[in-house]
């Protein structure tokens, strides 16, 4: 099996002012592209700062294209129920256009459900609303008809063989591999509570099962593992910030009426699928991670350990230089320039 690639995911939750964020989340995937990771990935969230900091992330990720020359630009997912569909094409081919070819379309279903409200939805109707709009969306993609002889302009090129689609579930795997979509997995998700303490293999390797099968003979498959991970110089400095970040995410998804089992750090860290420490004990605890054996590209985020921001870019760095290649995995040929 070919070596997976590597990406940068960031929900842009620096703690600082919309403007910073936007500003450190840009200097992040500079630092990304710098070292020799292939792919940043941001992702959309509305109304709650705590959540996320990008409602707009095509916009976001036109300015980063300037910023930028190598590294692919992908959304990490547009929640495309709140959407209009053929708005989304047409940003996502101006986005690609101005960054030469370099724009992934990711997308999902799923959202914050007091989101829906403002957008004129109901979250109980958020699957055949998804369904509904990914059918325009793809038409004004493929260049067909979407209402009154209109077609998309500009033409999408070969923008529709980028479109991604993250899903929690099997038959959400198998809609992505019927389109021949590429799969986006999350960094972690919800166990029923008679299902505790499950790895997140046991969660992820049945949607991975119903992609593949799914996916046309001859296919190439294209599937994204999002982890939590975090790299420090020493385990000490990790933990310090995982006490602060892993705790507020905990309460968070409590909240929500998830079962989250724990409350000492060490189980919190394996309840919320995360892995931080020196780069050697980061790559023993990823190399345990079964699934991303059958991952083409493992994309790490910060979050929810959200470390300051110096600590991100030498997070960043450690696991470019010194993670991946311990693990195998596949960065670009860029070289990165030493000050």
């Amino acid at each position: 099996m070919t070596a997976p690639t590597v990406a940068f995911f960031t929900r842009l939750l620096d703690d600082a002012s919309p403007a910073e964020r936007y500003a450190l989340a840009a200097a992040q995937i500079q630092q990304a592209e710098s070292v020799g990771i292939g792919r940043a990935w941001v992702a959309q969230h509305h109304f709650r700062a705590a959540e996320g900091g990008l409602p707009s992330p095509l916009v976001f990720l036109a300015n980063i294209a300037a910023r930028t020359s190598r590294i692919r630009l992908g959304t990490g997912v547009i929640t495309l129920p709140l959407e209009d569909p053929v708005r989304v094409a047409e940003d996502a081919v101006v986005a690609d256009l101005l960054s030469d070819g370099r724009i992934d379309l990711g997308l999902g279903s799923g959202g914050t459900p007091s989101s829906f409200v403002p957008f004129g939805e109901d979250v109980r109707d958020k699957a055949p609303t998804y369904d509904r709009k990914l059918a325009v969306l793809l038409d004004a993609l493929n260049g067909r008809d979407i209402g009154a002889g209109n077609t998309l302009y500009p033409d999408a090129a070969d923008l529709s063989d980028r479109v991604w689609q993250a899903t929690f579930s099997a038959p959400g795997g198998h809609r992505a591999g019927i389109h021949g979509h590429g799969l986006l997995l999350s960094r972690t998700q919800p166990r029923r509570d008679d299902a505790l303490p499950a790895p997140l293999s046991a969660l992820q390797d049945p949607i991975i099962d119903a992609y593949l099968e799914a996916l046309a003979e001859g296919a190439t498959p294209r599937i994204t593992a999002s982890r939590t991970v975090f790299v420090a110089d020493d385990r000490a400095e990790a933990v310090r910030f995982a006490e602060v970040g892993l705790r507020r995410a905990a309460e968070g998804f409590r909240r929500q009426g998830q079962t989250i089992p724990g409350d000492s750090i060490d189980e919190l860290i394996v309840a919320l699928d995360t892995h931080l420490g020196t780069p050697e004990e980061v790559a023993e605890s990823l190399a345990a991670d079964t699934t991303l054996a059958r991952a083409t590209e493992i994309a790490f985020q910060v979050h929810s350990v959200d470390a300051p921001h110096d600590h991100v870019l030498r997070s960043i760095e450690l696991f470019a230089e010194q993670v991946a290649p311990a693990l195998g995995y596949a960065l670009t040929d860029t070289i990165k320039e030493k000050a």
